[in-house]
């Protein structure tokens, strides 16, 4: 069950080239792609693993959380790899799991993956080290240094190309964030494949890659928002493809600010009655002395009181953060979000202080919501000059 971008793909991908190099049969490896809006651990999808009576369950860069067992069978082996953020009592029951979180330089899911099957059969490098390229490119970036303690991937990054390697990343990427969904796309033009360059060639990734450009473009021209803290930018969009996390990534390296730290896309139209919404570090805030972890901002956002509707200004509610659910904050400490109901999401946005102006006292340090605009007026990278630049291109990094 690997997840549906260029990192979970390319894990499945090594994985079941794997299985094959040792010996089995092709017709008794079964992929299962989750649903829109759905995890590991919907119901659903629980239900639909059953289904396949398996004798192994390979769960793939989804993510980690405490859970009961992915199958009733205790006879079931299960294994997590994963590079999310967890704590060691984050996975379901009865599972073994592989994780990086916690020992940085952080590796990918297909990495680990790669890693895990090298010893397992010589051929596994020469068939599959591309693919843990691809992943690790997907997720880390394409101009990643490969330098230990990651492995020396000179030969294959040669022999297949940097950039043919990096466009396969944003192709691979492209179907799932289309209004369709249409993942199991990608999963055919990846996993059956030795050569990177077939994947180029396939007409369904190349349309979808257009639609979802021209998605991009049309949402990410909205204007930005600020906390009254000045630390989040917040970009509120409306579309069915899944382009929340592009423009977040898109805006973090371009928006300046002193005091700007997260910048969130939230997608009001992605599922029906909920906001999907993605957070990036700001460029400019990833030289700083202090460290932004996202995924602790937001659950500190998200413990403050709403005085909306309460006593006397004094909330009669839970924290936020109590009745939120699972699904929030969710990912890496540098790239987290959340899926949640859209009620929820306004709540944030007013324990935010979204669109408040700053109430600090004068000689405290000013942040970008105090400036007209919200944002440094010196820096010459504005709204405006930024989107007058004709044919600016879309990195598509996850």
């Amino acid at each position: 069950m690997p997840d549906k971008d260029a990192d979970g793909l390319s894990s499945g991908a090594i994985l079941r080239h794997t299985l094959i190099l040792l010996g089995l049969q092709e017709d008794l490896i079964d992929v299962h792609l989750l649903s829109k809006g759905n995890t590991v651990h919907s119901p659903s999808e629980r239900a639909l693993m059953e289904a396949y009576q398996p004798a192994y369950v390979f769960v793939l860069d989804q993510g980690s959380r405490q859970s009961p067992p992915l199958v009733s069978d205790p006879n079931v082996c299960s294994l997590v790899i994963d590079h999310h953020h967890a704590t060691p009592t984050d996975f379901p029951e009865r599972s073994t799991h592989v994780t990086a979180c916690m020992s940085p330089p952080v590796a990918t899911s297909s990495l680990l993956t790669y890693l895990l099957c090298l010893p397992l059969h010589p051929s596994v490098h020469s068939l599959t080290a591309w693919l843990a390229i691809v992943g690790t490119h997907g997720d880390l970036g394409t101009t990643l240094k490969w330098q230990p303690p990651f492995p020396d991937m000179a030969e294959p990054l040669k022999r297949y190309k940097k950039k043919v390697l990096n466009d396969v990343v944003s192709y691979v990427n492209a179907p799932r964030r289309t209004a369709t969904y249409d993942v199991r796309s990608a999963w055919d033009a990846l996993a059956t494949t030795s050569e990177p360059a077939s994947v180029l060639s396939n007409p369904r990734l190349l349309a979808a890659r257009q639609e979802v450009n021209a998605e991009v473009e049309r949402c990410t021209h909205a204007a930005p928002k600020f906390s009254a803290d000045g630390k989040v930018a917040v970009f509120r969009i409306r579309s069915e493809a899944q382009v929340h996390p592009v423009i977040a990534t898109r805006w973090a390296g371009h928006l300046k600010s002193n005091a700007l730290e997260i910048v969130l896309v939230a997608n009001e139209g992605y599922l029906p009655g909920k906001v999907n919404f993605s957070c990036r570090i700001a460029r400019c805030a990833r030289g700083r002395e202090e460290q932004v972890d996202i995924i602790q901002s937001l659950r500190a956002y998200a413990s403050l009181p709403d005085k909306n509707g309460g006593t006397d200004g004094e909330s009669t509610k839970p924290p936020l953060l109590e009745r939120v659910g699972d699904d929030f904050a969710r990912g890496h400490v540098q790239a987290s979000g959340g899926i949640v109901n859209a009620e929820d999401f306004e709540e944030l946005m007013r324990l935010m202080q979204v669109g408040v102006k700053s109430t600090k006292k004068e000689g405290e340090k000013s942040s970008p919501a105090k400036k007209k605009g919200g944002i440094d007026p010196g820096q010459k990278n504005t709204l405006a000059g930024y989107f007058g630049k004709a044919g600016s291109k879309i990195e598509d990094k996850k």
